[in-house]
């Protein structure tokens, strides 16, 4: 099996395989149940024939989702075999020329999710422009990159050294280098405080391992070195 349920209505993808210029970070996909029946994608990691039965037996994907600017990579073929409709940040289209036809995420959701998930465009970090959602009925956030959970380090040199001089190695947090890439740090510290304000035990993110309870301790955490509004 490649789909784990991780509550009622909610699923994960995991690509263990993945690289990120060299690094063993793997990538993960969430499902959602919406209430239509049919299924969201967001972050949609490679998919094939297993997976592809996997998810056809759970539904139909009526909406995928690249939730920031580089995780958007298997997008086309989710969309393609499902016949579903994309949603992705307005400057995917000058990256993704392929992608012309595509819903803009913006701070608020999508009615056609019938008020199953929240939405916030993170402020701070214009590089990524993420955007996170939140599904109260599992009481669990869901990002791509803004935090990861590398508790397992995994076994490979070149990937240890990275998570070691990031920061990171053995605990959720944020990569110093992604850190260093906010812009607008009070704008961060909005967003940040915007998202605790959403009341989740569970964080699924693409990288390292699912934090199944306690995560907004571990996101106030992971930010604590913005700046107070």
């Amino acid at each position: 099996m490649i789909l784990t349920e991780r509550a009622d209505g909610l699923w994960t993808a995991d690509d263990p395989v993945q690289t990120f210029f060299g690094l063993h970070v793997g990538s993960r996909a969430t499902l959602v149940r919406l209430p239509s029946g049919g299924l969201l994608v967001y972050s949609p990691i490679p998919l094939t024939p297993e997976l592809k039965a996997e998810v056809e037996a759970l539904g139909t994907i009526e909406h995928v989702v690249a939730p920031n600017l580089f995780h958007h990579l298997s997008a086309g073929s989710w969309v393609e075999a499902f016949g579903a409709r994309l949603h992705a940040h307005p400057k995917l289209g000058k990256k993704r020329k392929d992608l012309v036809e595509f819903r803009p995420l913006t701070d608020g959701p999508d009615p056609d999710w019938g008020g199953a998930l929240e939405t916030h465009a993170f402020v701070g970090f214009d590089l990524l422009a993420e955007t996170v959602f939140f599904h109260a009925a599992s009481g669990t956030m869901i990002t791509a990159d803004l935090v990861e959970n590398f508790v397992d380090v995994p076994d490979h040199w070149f990937t240890r050294m990275y998570l070691t001089v990031a920061g990171i190695s053995g605990k959720p947090g944020i990569s110093r280098a992604l850190a260093a890439g906010f812009n607008d740090r009070k704008g961060a510290r909005r967003s940040v405080d915007a998202m605790l304000g959403w009341e989740f035990e569970r964080l699924v993110m693409c990288h390292g391992q699912v934090i199944p309870t306690g995560a907004r301790d571990v996101l106030r955490e992971t930010f604590k070195w913005l700046p107070t509004s």
